[in-house]
């Protein structure tokens, strides 16, 4: 398989703000860090990789119920990136946690335990990820049962 790339364009508004294009007349989006380096009027590069985390497992996971003929919706994902400092006192994200919940009882999708035994695996963004950062992924069903 040949390998694809994707790109993104920065462009500096004022200080630390970025407008972010994604190309293919998708909206632009502006970055900013939190107080007090920033002003906080968008999201931070935390949360975006938060962001990209949450997406891809949670696609990673509606595309392997669908496979199944399941439908899982509506998914929610709520992602945690902790931040702290490194041994050089430098900040970084040292560990994120995914938690994300299905739309409906487990009991209503086929093969579940095929399915969360496997969709981490195809998730490109989070395998990529949590080569350099700690990632817990949990699972539960709209009723709040723990699938993994």
């Amino acid at each position: 398989m040949s390998d694809a790339s994707t790109s993104v364009q920065l462009k500096q508004k004022k200080d630390f703000q970025f407008e972010i294009s994604f190309g293919n007349n998708l909206p632009t989006i502006l970055g900013d860090e939190p107080p007090p380096i920033g002003e906080g009027k968008g999201p931070s590069p935390a949360q975006f990789l938060a962001a990209a985390v949450g997406n891809c497992l949670s696609d990673s996971l509606f595309f392997a119920i669908k496979k199944y003929n399941g439908n899982p919706e509506p998914i929610t994902c709520d992602v945690t990136a902790t931040i702290g400092r490194n041994d050089q006192g430098r900040l970084r994200i040292t560990h994120m946690k995914a938690v994300i919940q299905l739309g409906v009882a487990a009991e209503e999708l086929n093969h579940l335990d095929r399915v969360l035994s496997q969709f981490e695996a195809f998730c490109t963004v989070t395998q990529s990820v949590g080569q350099g950062i700690p990632i817990d992924i949990s699972v539960s069903d709209a009723n709040g049962k723990e699938l993994k």
